[in-house]
């Protein structure tokens, strides 16, 4: 009796473990197959086996298209899995790829691809690649992951395959040393005395027509005996504008010339506002 009460426990654990080790995710009915373009030669055709794979690798040709359909199934009972892929793997690198197999709600799922749909490192393996099924879900059922055959791709040495390129990896680069544009210089100096000149002609012409116009030179010292500042700071104001525009020309850039030309046009704008005020009281007076 205590014999049996002692192995009671340990035959409850093993029945547990029975349990739990049967739940678990495989496949039935599956069948592997490749189909040649337009039917004519590589026809091949096998059943796949959930426990022992393949002995002899499938050959996969330029033109031919590989096709698997299975039934999932969970404890023996036919389900749709949340997971089912077919890995092939590079036996000497590991490098993977995967294809999902499309599934039904009745546990039926297809997979089908050609040589255009593997990598480019894969083509050129040069052992054939270990295919392994995946089969997973939530929930405690043990998922399926078991090889199930090799693949042995069969290039077409008449077609010139693609190159492998290395991909772009970010890091340390070589130093860049900029070369910026030289800064921009004033023009030909034949032309800058062209223009000169021909502002310097039209001041004849300027001052031949305020005396036409009846110009009167005699108020200049009366205007600035009375309000000597503010025509004197309008009238350097003026020279000093003109003064900033050759420097600019010359040598200065914008952000030298705008401070400087700020404060000159600040200045003439308040000195001429007085000047003028006194040039009206003269004209309301009748002297203009």
């Amino acid at each position: 009796m205590k014999f049996l009460r002692s192995l009671l426990p340990s035959l409850v654990l093993l029945g547990v473990t029975a349990v739990e080790a049967a739940s678990s995710w495989s496949f039935d009915e599956a069948i592997v197959s490749i189909s040649s373009k337009g039917g004519a030669g590589g026809a091949f055709k096998d059943k796949l086996s959930d426990h022992v794979p393949l002995s002899k690798p499938v050959t996969l040709g330029a033109q031919d298209t590989l096709k698997i359909i299975l039934t999932a199934t969970e404890d023996g009972k036919a389900k749709r899995p949340h997971q089912a892929f077919l890995l092939l793997r590079d036996q000497d690198t590991g490098l993977e790829t995967t294809f999902p197999f499309s599934l039904k709600d009745t546990g039926k799922g297809k997979v089908d691809f050609t040589q255009k749909d593997l990598p480019v490192q894969l083509l050129h393996s040069s052992r054939p690649l270990r295919a392994t099924l995946l089969l997973a879900s939530f929930g405690t059922s043990q998922a399926f992951s078991n090889h199930v055959f090799n693949l042995n791709v069969k290039l077409d040495p008449s077609v010139a395959q693609p190159k492998y390129e290395k991909p772009l990896r970010y890091g340390k680069l070589a130093e860049i040393n900029h070369i910026f544009k030289a800064d921009p210089k004033s023009g030909p100096v034949v032309i800058s005395l062209f223009f000169v000149l021909a502002i310097v002609a039209t001041v004849p012409i300027l001052l031949g027509t305020w005396a036409y116009l009846g110009a009167n030179l005699e108020h200049l010292s009366k205007a600035t005996a009375t309000a000597p500042i503010s025509h004197g700071l309008f009238f350097a104001s003026i020279v000093c504008m003109e003064g900033i525009f050759f420097l600019y020309y010359y040598k200065w850039n914008l952000f030298k010339t705008l401070p400087v030309a700020g404060v000159a046009g600040l200045v003439a704008f308040v000195s001429g506002s007085k000047a003028l005020s006194e040039v009206q009281s003269r004209r309301l007076a009748g002297e203009r």
